[in-house]
């Protein structure tokens, strides 16, 4: 897949109507400072067009990045940040749902969890609405140059344990440094469209 044009075209906050749009799109969610920026960034080949922030919880809207003029990269708000108050958290919890049971165009929820980790409840419960959504999650499984090669398969056991997937589902690892594991993300989503 080679990505020639990359757009933030539409910004949405918590009371804003989703765009109905007609072409694909590909949501990514995850726990903040999971890496979803990076990733993004990474697969549209730009440096900063999803802003990548110090401080987790910077992405409080979704945003809808339209690609090769032909499919879209939805950006969903980070969940799990501390900082956050819990009236907050609770408004992107329903930002997220209102997105993944009302767009017509969802071809492929991502759930991004750091390979590093178990994940953790806010993971499952993400998972676990994917799944009440109808869908299954294809989980990236990010920061892969953060652990050694030897770790590699029990760290992706772990995510399939403890996010409950069935054998056929799909863990891509990736890392937002190297970008091993892009070609294995492009390949996936080009047999999507």
């Amino acid at each position: 897949m080679i990505i020639k044009s990359a757009v933030l075209e539409t910004v949405c906050g918590v009371t804003s109507r989703l765009p109905d749009n007609d072409q694909p799109e590909f949501a990514f969610a995850g726990r903040s400072n999971v890496g979803k920026s990076s990733l993004i960034n990474g697969l549209m080949n730009r440096k900063s067009l999803a802003r990548v922030s110090a401080e987790p919880g910077k992405t409080r809207t979704i945003n809808y990045y339209h690609i090769n003029d032909s499919f879209y990269f939805v950006d969903l708000p980070g969940y799990g940040y501390a900082k956050v108050s819990e009236k907050e958290k609770a408004a992107w919890g329903k930002m997220i749902e209102r997105y993944l049971t009302g767009s017509r165009s969802l071809k492929q929820i991502f759930l991004l969890a750091d390979i590093r980790h178990a994940p953790s409840a806010a993971d499952k419960q993400m998972a676990d609405w994917i799944r009440a959504a109808g869908r299954e999650p294809v989980v990236i499984a990010t920061k892969l140059d953060k652990i050694n090669r030897s770790q590699r398969a029990g760290q992706l056991k772990l995510l399939r344990t403890e996010l409950a997937l069935p054998p056929e589902a799909k863990i891509l690892p990736y890392s937002a440094l190297s970008k091993e594991g892009r070609d294995e993300i492009y390949s996936y989503l080009e047999e999507c469209l």
